[in-house]
């Protein structure tokens, strides 16, 4: 039972830790400070939790937890959460500590599943197959998140032809005005972009404890990339005025496009993603 606990302890500090990521990049972008309150908070109870962790394996092998390889890693994983709150309490370095916590966020994964993990766990095969599902729920929910931003780029779409044919009348006086739209797809695939990355770490570390090989060149993984870096650039060019109005909605939309291409089309070509 304690094992089970233990396990499950593990896999929040992932959860907690990935969504503390999403708030901060979206504090690191708009500089949000509710959302920078909640990426603090969820991050604290992920440091508070390492720390206990650590202070009882210390305490059950009477030495300090850095003489194996896995051992390292976790205590690698614990500094950098340490660093990226020092940072953000007392210097306010805000991009240090959204990349900091990028990279820590890569090592907690790798250390939670990792195969010497696994094969010590007697929850192991558990351990792997909810490593899958929080993958796949990241990843759906990323789809769930770029499909909003398809919706309100459609909507600006309608919106933007209505006020410029002047056929503006009552029964569209719900809909979001040009600016709210426009602001909707940029949070929207804020979250998005957040949430697929942590998506594709998570996945890839499964691959690696699940596969006997698997190929980078997988065509859902591709897919995967060159859908993350689509949607990145578009929020980059927006975000540094290149991109907006028509143009900026019109990219959602193909944007989106690629999405369905690599969701239906790529779990068909892949080795080892098998949505029929």
């Amino acid at each position: 039972m304690a094992d089970i606990t233990m396990a499950r302890l593990h896999e929040a500090m992932v959860i907690l830790y990935a969504v503390s990521l999403v708030f901060y990049f979206i504090d690191y972008l708009y500089k949000e400070k509710k959302a920078s309150r909640i990426a603090m908070t969820l991050l604290g109870i992920v440091w508070v939790l390492q720390t206990v962790f650590l202070a009882l394996y210390i305490i059950e092998t009477q030495r300090f937890p850095i003489l194996t390889l896995f051992e390292g890693i976790y205590f690698y994983a614990w500094l950098l959460v340490t660093l990226s709150l020092v940072l953000r309490i007392f210097y306010r370095f805000d991009f240090a500590v959204f990349f900091i916590n990028i990279i820590g966020f890569i090592f907690m994964t790798i250390h939670t599943f990792a195969p010497v993990q696994i094969e010590r766990s007697p929850v192991g095969e558990s351990l792997v197959s909810e490593l899958l599902l929080i993958h796949i729920t990241f990843a759906i929910l990323s789809y769930v998140a770029f499909s909003l931003s398809f919706v309100f780029s459609a909507l600006y779409m309608i919106l933007y032809r209505l006020l410029k044919k002047k056929k503006w009348t009552k029964q569209w006086s719900n809909l979001p005005s040009l600016g709210q739209a426009e602001l909707g797809m940029t949070i929207s695939i804020l979250v998005g972009i957040s949430l697929l990355f942590v998506s594709l770490v998570l996945g890839f570390q499964w691959a690696v404890i699940s596969l006997n090989e698997f190929s980078v060149f997988d065509m859902k993984i591709v897919g995967s990339f060159v859908l993350l870096l689509v949607y990145s650039w578009i929020l980059y060019r927006n975000r540094k005025g290149a991109l907006s109005g028509m143009p900026y909605a019109m990219a959602h939309i193909y944007a989106f496009l690629l999405l369905l291409i690599n969701f239906f089309l790529g779990s068909r070509l892949s080795e080892f993603h098998f949505w029929y």
